[in-house]
């Protein structure tokens, strides 16, 4: 057996040295997050192709993969010197643990090997790192710009990159600006590595999107046709980038709290969950055990409403329109209830450090009690419309199918993992916020087909509703936000009492609060997926890296494998099955 089939983390990090004695492997002290080896770059392809498939219990999933530019941290003890830090975050279902593999990168300009032969998925990964960093990797088939435009100057990112507008000159789009922005967005297929004909058959190139209904935002994926059956499919993203970890680094952790929400735009506060979590893990901040369960209860009502978004419209994809209706109807009834409680709908961030933003209002549980009365008989006339529909199952069953193998392959987590069979769940698995304190069960298909995802998710939201019942049945009394000075300014009473306090109170609501140095990487089982926030603190009022790990971006990046045989019409029912969101991948 190898030495890193060991079982705990500090095992895993010893294995690790004992597979490569004589090699520059430096353990990393003990951190809130995983735990974490650093190699030089030379060893990274033998090392991670080790991992990956020489261990009896591999970390055979890549989860992410990530670069932390150093050239202004402070707070680094005990760290190789490094100009960049280029991360792998390593996981195991099968162990329920994960590793990190990080490497110290020099100069301005630097370089490492690619590792899309040991994993496809590490593609895009590469391809950000890339356009975001400047980090080359030697051996990508086709290092481009993945998020910003190809005309692009500069790498985001980079600490020396600009963070606001009022940094940068005013935008001006001449028309010669404008024409060579147009020329570089035409798709050329010999760019690509794909031919333009084969023997006697010369291929279609269609645009779908970006502008297209089936792509739920702005998506364009270049199909190569052969008649109308897909011969492969080249996904075009980040037409939605925002930015979003470029703004993390710029705000302060408590004024960061409502850009979360505008990640996965459909699951309001599932988004503020790992965030505020990782801070709170950070900051030694302990919630009370009335906001864990607030908290459970708005996450549970929110799975419930990205739901029934992704339920109508996924029937709307393949062609029945009155569903679409009825569930943003029933959307409507979620969105009542959090705007009672949070005053806001969509966007209600809600969550904070520490807690929540205020105790639930008089009246909260009748109105969710109606809710989980009235939902449940709508959901089997739901399943007889749609579910036992034959030309829902027709145009779903059979098309678009992975393995358990290729799911775990690509970094695919959440409904999309489940539906190949496999019962893994954060909730469960890793319970964070009491969960492992409700009864609920974890929903499998078999097929890994368009139609077992919806099974799955369909199933998830009877599921949340026993949760919800629960929520209401047991909620425990107490503060909703924990007595912590980094989660709350003094009281009123102590800020009347002296400047000092005053001058506290003053800055907590101000600056908000200041971290200790560290890092941290905490996940939750979001709607879509497992979402997770890669923190690091330099002792800051606000995050010196913020990166965004989201399910949404490894989904997609899948779409050619799972579509290349497939017929035109097969490719809209694919795209729903998937339940993304543009906002999740681009960031």
């Amino acid at each position: 057996m190898s030495p890193v089939d060991q079982k705990n983390d500090s095992d895993i990090v010893t294995g690790i040295g004992q597979m490569f004695a004589g090699e520059d492997i430096i353990p990393e002290p003990p951190t809130a997050g995983p735990p974490t080896v650093w190699a030089p770059a030379g060893l990274l392809p033998r090392l991670l192709r080790r991992l990956k498939e020489d261990a009896r219990r591999p970390f055979p999933m890549l989860y992410d993969l990530t670069v932390v530019d150093e050239r202004l941290r402070q707070h680094r003890p005990g760290l190789p010197q490094s100009d960049f830090t280029l991360v792998y975050h390593l996981f195991s279902l099968e162990r329920n643990e994960d590793v990190c593999i990080k490497s110290a990168l020099t100069g301005e300009m630097p370089s490492v090997t690619s590792i899309v032969d040991i994993w496809p998925a590490a593609n895009w990964y590469e391809r950000e790192a890339w356009d975001m960093f400047g980090i080359t990797f030697d051996g990508h088939p086709h290092l481009r710009r993945l998020l910003m435009p190809p005309d692009w100057e500069g790498h985001p990112l980079r600490k020396e990159h600009p963070a606001r507008a009022t940094e940068m000159g005013p935008f001006r789009l001449p028309e010669s600006k404008e024409e060579a922005e147009e020329e570089a967005l035409k798709f050329r297929p010999e760019d690509w590595g794909i031919q333009r004909a084969h023997g006697d058959t010369d291929f279609i190139f269609l645009n779908i999107g970006p502008q297209h209904p089936g792509t739920h935002g702005l998506l364009r994926i270049v199909l190569e046709l052969d008649g109308e059956v897909i011969v492969d499919a080249i996904p075009d993203i980040g037409y939605h980038h925002r930015g979003a970890e470029k703004m993390g680094e710029r705000q302060t952790w408590h004024t960061y709290i409502p850009y979360t929400d505008r990640i996965d735009y459909l699951a309001g506060v599932l988004n503020n969950l790992p965030y505020v979590m990782a801070v709170e893990q950070l900051a030694g901040i302990e919630v009370p055990e009335r906001a864990q369960v607030i908290r459970v209860m708005l996450s549970e009502l929110f799975r419930i409403a990205s739901h029934l978004v992704w339920y109508g419209t996924f029937a709307q994809d393949v062609g029945a329109l009155s569903p679409v209706f009825y569930m943003f109807t029933d959307r409507e009834r979620v969105f009542d209830i959090i705007a009672a409680i949070c005053g806001d709908r969509m966007h209600p961030n809600w969550f904070r450090i520490g807690g929540v933003a205020q105790d639930l209002p008089q009246g909260w549980d009748g109105l969710v009690r109606e809710f989980i009365a009235y939902l449940p008989p709508r959901m089997k006339e739901y399943d007889r419309i749609v579910m036992q529909n034959r030309i829902f199952k027709g145009r779903t069953q059979g098309v678009g199918a992975y393995t358990l193998e290729e799911a775990i392959e690509w970094g695919v987590t959440g409904p999309g993992l489940r539906a190949c069979g496999l019962e893994w769940d954060l909730r469960k698995k890793r319970p964070y916020s009491g969960y492992d304190q409700f009864e609920f069960e974890i929903p499998t298909a078999a097929g890994g087909d368009c139609y077992d995802r919806a099974l799955v998710r369909v199933a998830e939201i009877h599921q949340s509703l026993r949760i919800i019942e629960q929520c209401l049945r047991n909620m425990p009394a107490g503060p909703y936000k924990a007595d912590h000075p980094l989660a709350a300014p003094p009281p009123r009473e102590m800020m009347l009492h002296d400047i000092e306090t005053l001058i506290d109170h003053f800055l907590e609501i101000g600056w908000g609060p200041v971290i200790p140095p560290g890092e941290v990487s905490t996940g939750v089982e979001a709607s879509k997926g497992i979402t997770s926030y890669y923190l690091i603190s330099d002792g800051g009022s606000g995050p010196y890296r913020l990166r965004i790990r989201t399910p949404s971006f490894p989904h997609l990046q899948m779409i050619p494998l799972i579509c290349r045989g497939s017929m035109i019409p097969d490719l809209l029912a694919v795209l729903g099955s998937m339940d993304y969101v543009l906002a999740d991948v681009d960031r």
